[in-house]
């Protein structure tokens, strides 16, 4: 599977990006999707994962409530709607492909394909 993220850019504190990820190569909905984040000086860190049916997602507490999570499997495209961004959101955004097992899907090694990141810088 190959990923291609897009969609980040510079935004004010409070405001809203929305990323995509879209996929090529092997069959899309095999696969669960999730968004990792990297932010300079930082180790990646999981940001939020959706379940290849796209019934369930999972979030961290860091953007819960902020994040919303989906995919579109007949566009074979994964999205991230971000509000109400933050200065601390700032980062490279990552989209990652796998099917890791529950107690592993905000682990990285969980996931066997990346996209190249995009990314984004909220400012105060």
């Amino acid at each position: 599977v190959q990923l291609q993220a897009s969609g980040g850019g510079l935004v004010q504190d409070g405001g809203s990006l929305r990323l995509s990820c879209a996929a090529s190569g092997r069959a899309f909905n095999n696969y669960g999707m999730a968004w990792f984040r990297q932010a300079p000086g930082n180790e990646r860190e999981f940001v939020v994962g959706i379940r290849k049916s796209g019934g369930r997602t999972y979030y961290s507490d860091s953007v819960k409530g902020r994040f919303t999570i989906s995919r579109d499997n007949d566009k074979s495209t994964v999205y991230l709607q971000m509000n109400s961004l933050k200065p601390e959101d700032t980062a490279v955004y990552y989209c990652a492909a796998g099917n890791p097992i529950l107690s592993s899907i905000s682990s990285a090694d969980a996931y066997y394909y990346w996209g190249q990141g995009t990314l984004v810088t909220v400012s105060s």
